[in-house]
C-alpha cells in the first residue's frame, strides 16, 4: 500500500480525475482519497514510481 499526498487535488472531480488516472494503468487497484487531508491510498501491484508518474501526468502534484 502506498500513501500520497497531494495538495492540489480538492474536490471530487480531482478524486475521479486521480482514481481514473490510476485505474487506467491497474484496472485492480484499491483506492481511497480522503480530500480533507488531500491523501490517496493506493493497493496497487504498480510500483510507487509509476503510480507517482500517472497521477503528476493527470495534472497533480503527489509527495
Amino acid at each position: 500500500m502506498y500513501q500520497f499526498h497531494i495538495e492540489d487535488m480538492t474536490c471530487k472531480h480531482c478524486e475521479a480525475t486521480v482514481t481514473k488516472a490510476i485505474q487506467t494503468l491497474d484496472p485492480q487497484a484499491q483506492i481511497t482519497i480522503d480530500l480533507g487531508k488531500h491523501e490517496a491510498q493506493v493497493s496497487s501491484s504498480l510500483d510507487r514510481e509509476t503510480l507517482l508518474n500517472a497521477i503528476s501526468d493527470a495534472g497533480f502534484t503527489p509527495q
